[in-house]
Order: C-alpha cells, then sequence, then structure tokens
C-alpha cells in the first residue's frame, strides 16, 4: 500500500496476467516486455535564440511486445514461421494484455492492434543450469490503448 493525497493506494502485482489474441487466451506467458509509447521529438532552433530548443512532437513510437513462456507447444514457432514463409497472408491480429487484481478481477488492460510476429527465439541450452527453456516471440503493432477498470 502506498499513500497519495492522504488516501491509501494499493500496490498491485505484476504476476497476474493474462495475454489474448482476437478475444481467446492464448497461452500462459511468464514474462511481457514492450508496454510502452513515446511521443518522438523535433528539434527547431531559431537564430539567434540559445537559451533554449524548440520542440514539436512528431508522432507515437511503440517498441515491440515481447512474449516469453517456458518451451510447451510449437504455437509460437509455428505462427511465426507462416509470417515468415509467406504461407499465410500478413493477417494483423488484435490482442490484449491483462492484469488482474489479487482477488481475479480484471485491474487492467493493454490492447494492441494489428499485431504479428515478427522475431521468434528459442531457448538458451546450457547442461549446467537447471533453469527452464524459455522461447519468446516479438510482434509489432501498430498502437496501444490502456483501459483501467474503476471498480
Amino acid at each position: 500500500m502506498s499513500e497519495q493525497n492522504g488516501q491509501v493506494a494499493e500496490v498491485f502485482g505484476a504476476f497476474r496476467f493474462l495475454v489474448e489474441l482476437e478475444g481467446l487466451a492464448v497461452a500462459g506467458f511468464s514474462e511481457v516486455q514492450g508496454l510502452e509509447a513515446e511521443t518522438e521529438m523535433d528539434e527547431y532552433r531559431e537564430g539567434g535564440v540559445n537559451g533554449h530548443v524548440y520542440r514539436a512532437p512528431r508522432g507515437i513510437k511503440h517498441p515491440r511486445i515481447v512474449l516469453r513462456r517456458g518451451m510447451t507447444s510449437p504455437a509460437l514457432w509455428e505462427w511465426y514461421n507462416q509470417h515468415a514463409q509467406g504461407t499465410v497472408a500478413r493477417e494483423r491480429k488484435n490482442g490484449s494484455i491483462i492484469l488482474y487484481r489479487p482477488d481475479g478481477v480484471e485491474l487492467c488492460r493493454w490492447n494492441f492492434t494489428e499485431a504479428y510476429p515478427v522475431k521468434w527465439s528459442g531457448p538458451a541450452l546450457n547442461a549446467m543450469s537447471s533453469d527452464t527453456a524459455i522461447e519468446s516471440v516479438e510482434l509489432v503493432h501498430n498502437g496501444l490503448k490502456t483501459i483501467y477498470n474503476r471498480r
């Protein structure tokens, strides 16, 4: 718990989440990265004005969403490989990453649009380690929208 404006605000863990594609839960992922948005800026200098630089927004950029999970099925590889081989039209999919409260109620979701896989990574293998074999897939997309559940 933390305090904001004299009120106690609950802090939630980042480990209860689900990934959906086209409204269907696709897998139990162990890690998601890339929930970011950044406004790109153009900088302009005015002749004779040395005290500051003018900045104007150019556009929004979103990094790739990286989904990681233990090797459990060939589904991630097959999804990537279909796009890499060109055997399927570059069908883009909408999806969501959903964060849940400890009581199982949805806290927040990040909807991403028109995504498709551009990179697949297999596990790092090491005979001296007992780590889980993890695969990952990277998705490019055309935007994020954050939706908070106010209940």
